[in-house]
């Protein structure tokens, strides 16, 4: 399965559009995360726990998105777009979702 951010595939042509195609993950920021990350904030750095969460919530997103357009019959999601966001209350959470148009190319 082919992944681009751009809107088209260069040197192929695209036969078929199937239309929109998502991945969601949230992943709860807990406690011992966010003692870390705090000691991490007032020290300098990075906060290689909320990194890692970051990768894991990402990759789960675009997993889904790729199983989303492989079971229309896609090779290929184009015109993807990845958006983080913090949910919940006091935005404990952490959301990621990826969306893309889901194409068969030549």
């Amino acid at each position: 399965m082919l992944l681009t951010t751009t809107n088209s595939i260069e040197g192929h042509t695209i036969s078929e559009y199937y239309g929109l195609v998502t991945g969601e993950a949230i992943i709860g920021a807990n406690i011992f995360k966010d003692i870390f990350a705090s000691i991490t904030d007032v020290v300098g750095g990075r906060s290689g726990a909320y990194e890692k969460a970051l990768i894991e919530a990402k990759d789960i997103a675009v997993k889904e998105m790729k199983d989303a357009a492989a079971a229309l019959g896609a090779n290929a999601v184009i015109a993807i777009d990845l958006d983080y966001e913090t949910v919940g209350k006091s935005s404990g959470m952490l959301m990621v979702s990826a969306s893309g148009t889901a194409v068969k190319f030549q």
